[in-house]
């Protein structure tokens, strides 16, 4: 991808940022896959100079790890951070879903709607990169409805962690696995329960691929 954006150096800085993140959050850089800044560079048709600044933000937020200007790592999962990143998804994004329920609009919900269509799709096609999409494209949607934008970012952050294990896993586990309960997140919507959405999304989850990942470091790695 060569990015087209003209302006000055902070706006093609947040630009490389944006696509890197996007790759990271949906699975495209797989965990303990190590980065090149020329390379991306390269591909981006960029300097290595906004490259390493993304690269920077992204390590803060704990997306890569960066051991050397050359050894740029998406850090592997481990038990650990797993259960940790889980339950600060549990914690914090059925929350996100209740604050948003009072803004969502007809709009939203038909928005809603046409995106669990794409991931009902993706899964039956076994399509990893348009379900990966379609799932974050969901779940924020629903989220970013909500005015407190701290909490947005927060969760933002945890599906950068997240989201290179989370696309391992898809490939590793059979489709009729993949337990969707954005329908009944969709239904708790238009009924306005507000316990139902909390629900869904809680379920969804730690019954998805919570459960999924969960099992899966239990039979690669000791605890």
């Amino acid at each position: 991808m060569i990015l087209s954006f003209k302006g000055p150096d902070e706006g093609l800085n947040a630009s490389v940022y944006a696509e890197l993140r996007q790759r990271i959050v949906t699975g495209l850089i797989s965990p303990d896959h190590e980065l090149s800044t020329r390379s991306l560079a390269s591909e981006l048709g960029v300097s290595q100079t906004p490259v390493r600044d993304a690269l920077s933000r992204l390590s803060a937020e704990g997306a890569v790890s960066i051991r050397s200007k050359r050894r740029v790592r998406v850090p592997e999962m481990t038990n650990e951070r797993f259960d940790d990143l889980l339950r600060c998804r549990l914690l914090l994004e059925p929350e996100a879903a209740v604050l948003a329920l009072p803004h969502l609009t007809a709009a939203d919900v038909s928005r809603l709607r046409e995106i669990n269509t794409m991931i009902a799709r993706a899964i039956t096609a076994n399509d990893a990169t348009g379900y990966m999409q379609a799932n974050y494209d969901f779940h924020f949607t629903l989220y970013c409805a909500q005015p407190q934008k701290t909490l947005t970012q927060l969760i933002e952050t945890l599906w950068l962690q997240f989201g290179p294990y989370m696309r391992m896993l898809y490939g590793r586990v059979s489709n009729t696995e993949l337990n969707q309960r954005h329908d009944v997140a969709i239904k708790a919507i238009e009924a306005q329960d507000a316990n139902a959405l909390r629900e869904a999304i809680s379920r969804d989850i730690s019954d998805g691929m919570g459960l999924l990942g969960q099992r899966d470091l239990a039979t690669t790695t000791p605890r």
